[in-house]
């Protein structure tokens, strides 16, 4: 495999500051980066890439193979966190095996950006289309992950009470948790605006995306760093598990992606989607409906090894792999 595409990603601009992240906290630099500013960039990538997902689906239109393609992020978000949970079973309680499959069923919106700016850099086509594909994968994952808790929970203690379990509070933050709400609402924006609305606000959508993902990686990895010693608690296991369930999903994402006729583009996007795994969404879900898993595991193994695992070295090793399967 040519080592060609992993070099050009890693000196990328975003990526190397994502390695001064990491070497600040390393090499005990004060940097630090006020707490705001990170949420507000995090808000501003959901915003900027929803928004640009709603103009090119605009452009596009539902067509037969967009919905196939919606309806596959679909059912590879509520399958992960099945066969991920079985495997995590052999290590882990029930209750900590469901919300890791959770947290690896859903998606990262950042590694998302990351591998959408690394097409970019090489011009290779994507649709909008798989911006409704990320903001679509985020929920099913929770869901399923606690229907995972409620079953096996319940065989394991029939005598389980469900006083405190609330459907209603499950949906609301799967569905309409901060950042699924922006990211649906701005592709909408950007559908029903469609090229008047993308003229009007390309110099702050266009122009500025790509310093700020910079810098909003930088304090990712001062973050990332930070969370490291967490990973101890979990053992070989589970940092086993942190780099290999993304390279297996990737590779299921990558077949289907075949099977379905995707383009090399919207492959890659598919398989970051696949493979990626959330350390915002599905936590903050997950302590409030799991209060038994322990939030330390399944936010270190998604946030210090799987996180920079795939912008670093994953996302060109799957183009690569997808350029050798579309014989391009």
């Amino acid at each position: 495999m040519s080592s060609s595409l992993i070099l050009s990603n890693v000196l990328n601009p975003p990526v190397l500051f994502f390695f001064i992240g990491l070497s600040a906290v390393f090499l005990k630099s004060d940097l630090e980066i006020p707490q705001p500013i990170p949420k507000l960039f995090s808000l501003y990538l959901l915003f900027a890439i929803g928004f640009k997902g709603g103009h090119e689906l605009h452009e596009s239109g539902l067509t037969p193979d967009i919905a196939i393609a919606l309806l596959a992020a679909v059912v590879m978000a509520a399958l992960v966190p099945v066969y991920s949970f079985f495997i995590l079973r052999l290590k882990l309680d029930i209750h900590n095996a469901a919300a890791i499959a959770a947290t690896y069923g859903s998606i990262s919106a950042v590694t998302f950006v990351t591998a959408s700016t690394f097409l970019a850099r090489l011009d290779v086509d994507f649709g909008g289309h798989m911006v409704a594909a990320l903001a679509l994968m985020e929920s099913p994952a929770i869901i399923v992950g606690l229907l995972l808790v409620r079953v096996f929970a319940q065989q394991q203690n029939p005598n389980l009470d469900d006083d405190d379990f609330s459907w209603e509070e499950v949906l609301r933050e799967s569905c309409l948790n901060g950042s699924v709400f922006l990211l649906v609402g701005s592709l909408l924006v950007g559908v029903v605006t469609s090229e008047q609305g993308w003229e009007s606000l390309e110099p702050f959508t266009g122009e500025m995306f790509y310093g700020v993902l910079t810098f909003f990686l930088l304090d990712m990895g001062l973050v990332a760093a930070r969370r490291f010693q967490d990973l101890r608690k979990g053992g070989a296991f589970l940092i086993s598990f942190s780099v290999l369930m993304p390279i297996l999903n990737a590779a299921i994402g990558i077949a289907i992606a075949a099977l379905i006729g995707m383009g090399a583009g919207d492959a890659l996007l598919f398989a970051v989607l696949c493979a990626s795994a959330s350390y915002i969404a599905v936590p903050a879900a997950m302590r409030l409906t799991v209060p038994e898993a322990n939030p330390s595991l399944y936010i270190s193994m998604a946030l210090a090894l799987t996180f920079p695992f795939n912008i670093i070295v994953g996302i060109p090793i799957y183009f690569q792999c997808i350029q050798l399967f579309w014989g391009s």
